[in-house]
């Protein structure tokens, strides 16, 4: 599934900290992103429906997760960035990432792994 840019600013914030109610989320993004609570919640719903993320109570509070991690995010629109979209029928050069404010040394590994198929070290 190829994610929206908003989309996508949501899970960072969500994987960033989580789990958040929407106000929370909205003070988060609304620098970057210059939307109105509205936005912010209509956002969340279509989220909702396309299983991005969960949503769940605490203390009486609609709070939201995401429903993947990040690497299995970030890996599967990687794949279809290079598979379908480069047409690439190889390794995907996750090396590219290092230095990458989003993952860090862990989840490169993990995100190679799953897109190329390498083995844990042990």
């Amino acid at each position: 599934m190829v994610l929206s840019d908003s989309e996508m600013e949501v899970l960072k914030a969500l994987w960033e900290k989580s789990p958040q109610s929407a106000r929370e989320l909205h003070d988060a993004l609304s620098t970057r992103t210059g939307w109105a609570v509205s936005t912010t919640r209509t956002v969340l719903e279509r989220m909702r429906g396309k299983e991005l993320i969960v949503r769940t109570e605490s203390h009486g509070l609609a709070v939201f997760a995401p429903a993947r991690s990040k690497v299995e995010v970030l890996g599967d629109s990687l794949a279809h960035l290079f598979r379908e979209v480069f047409e690439v029928p190889g390794g995907v050069p996750v090396s590219a990432l290092t230095g990458s404010a989003l993952l860090n040394d862990d989840e490169l590994a993990e995100l190679d792994r799953m897109l190329n198929g390498r083995k844990r070290k042990r």
